[in-house]
């Protein structure tokens, strides 16, 4: 008879291991179970966001490298008898100049130009002060080349017309900074001179491809198949006013795709990355915004609009999260959504905004000034249950700003001076000023350009953008 006897040491590691995947099983259990709970709330945000009229679009968040929901809201054109799905294509604004920034690191990389050469250098055509202007300065806004016109509806060969007889530059170049298009333009013509492709083609065959990003298209048309039409609060057709070529449009999960691949520095080096992200202080990089710790990415957020699109991405790379919000009813609530995404992830208070004043009355002033404005104070005195107040100085501004774009001056004047009359930020405050005195000098009166450009750098001693250009007023 054999008497069997268990090992006690045997034992205690069998023990042990039960232990373990018991703890592991409950821990991956209450994470299933937190990550399912802020799922449902996350939804629950998008569809009281659908329901109040502040979002029309889709949504993507991953978390940890998976996506962990994704959803189409509301309708894919104006007739609202199609509704959106994932893999529509929205045009996503200005989101679309981190394509033409990475082209240009990308040929830098090649060792095909450097930042610091001139665009005269590639585009000897352009008069004298393309010789002034760096590639970097394109990249970052601060080339000195003015806003041509009011509005971004010039065709490529337009601008290259207006640009040629260009005579002289609004600042000296580096010194301060103008969000316009003909950046942008430039970069692109920089970037076929060089490689001796069409943008189109350069981008396809070195970013898009080597993201798979295999859904984006370059200038798709509107009239094809899989692109979400654009509409407006009334639910009529925006037409589409960007004249210049070269907009990347794509469905929500390529832009995440594109997230990934950029921050995971695939396309182009770390130190490329670092060197675009730079920005003029309060202005964009090509990478919209960025932050860093010790040299290290910790979060990149870039907003793009046109024509009644919108798409923010929010990327912390800390936190492994990302957020991709894409609308083609543009409703100027993408940050608020955003930010009460983020909230639930970190299971933190959470506020789901309400309607935009901004966006209910900017046509109607633009249409009558007088009447807009006693709307405004109609909605200021019995409307704040259904709209935000919450940066009433911002939302006057933008009306403002909305105005200026379109050459009504005396009327975006009044606004700015309105907004100013608000209790606020000492950088929102001189960011108005700065706005009036880029309109008086749109109007002719650098006097008073002066003043108010002088009124926004005292406001804020940080606001290097109206101290550079009163200086050049000074002159």
């Amino acid at each position: 008879m054999r008497v069997f006897c268990s090992n006690p040491v045997h034992m205690k590691i069998h023990l042990l291991k039960i232990f373990c995947i018991a703890i592991f099983i409950f821990l991956f259990s209450y994470h299933l179970q937190a990550q399912n709970e802020a799922v449902r709330r996350i939804d629950s945000v998008m569809q009281i966001a659908n329901q109040r009229g502040i979002f029309n679009g889709n949504v993507l968040v991953a978390q940890k490298g998976e996506i962990i929901y994704q959803g189409s809201f509301g309708y894919a054109d104006a007739s609202r008898t199609k509704k959106l799905s994932p893999d529509l294509r929205f045009d996503v604004g200005s989101i679309t100049k981190e394509f033409n920034g990475v082209g240009i690191m990308i040929l830098q990389e090649q060792g095909k130009l450097k930042l610091d050469d001139a665009v005269s250098k590639y585009l000897p055509s352009l008069p004298a002060w393309a010789q002034k202007v760096k590639i970097k300065h394109l990249i970052n806004y601060t080339s000195g080349l003015p806003n041509l016109s009011g509005t971004s509806d010039e065709t490529d060969h337009v601008i290259m017309d207006k640009l040629a007889t260009l005579k002289e530059l609004k600042f000296e170049p580096g010194t301060a900074y103008i969000y316009c298009h003909y950046n942008v333009y430039l970069q692109m013509r920089i970037i076929e001179k060089i490689s001796g492709m069409s943008y189109a083609a350069f981008v396809s065959k070195y970013i898009l491809g080597p993201c798979k990003m295999t859904h984006s298209l370059i200038d798709a048309p509107f009239d094809g198949q899989g692109i979400a039409m654009a509409f407006d609060n009334d639910y009529q057709p925006t037409a589409y006013a960007q004249g210049m070529s070269g907009w990347v449009r794509l469905p929500v999960t390529d832009l995440y795709l594109w997230t990934q691949c950029l921050q995971s520095y695939r396309v182009i080096s770390k130190a490329s990355f670092r060197e675009l992200a730079v920005n003029f202080p309060g202005g964009e990089s090509s990478l919209g915004t960025t932050s860093f710790e010790n040299d290290e990415l910790v979060w990149h957020q870039h907003q793009g609009s046109n024509s009644n699109y919108e798409a923010v991405l929010y990327s912390n790379v800390k936190d492994d999260v990302t957020v991709i919000l894409m609308t083609n009813k543009q409703d100027f609530k993408v940050h608020g959504i955003k930010s009460a995404i983020l909230s639930i992830l970190k299971n933190e208070p959470f506020t789901i905004p309400k309607k935009s004043v901004y966006l209910d009355i900017r046509e109607k002033v633009l249409r009558d000034f007088d009447n807009g404005i006693a709307y405004y104070l109609d909605l200021k005195a019995n409307h704040q249950d259904a709209y935000d107040f919450s940066f009433e100085l911002g939302d006057l501004v933008n009306t403002g700003k909305y105005l200026l774009r379109r050459d009504r001056l005396d009327e975006a004047i009044r606004l700015f001076q309105l907004a100013a009359l608000i209790n606020g930020k000492a950088t929102d405050l001189s960011y108005a000023y700065e706005l009036t005195g880029e309109a008086y000098l749109k109007k002719g009166s650098k006097p008073m350009a002066a003043i108010y450009y002088q009124k926004a750098s005292l406001t804020d001693k940080g606001n290097k953008n109206a101290a550079a250009i009163l200086e050049t007023l000074q002159k």
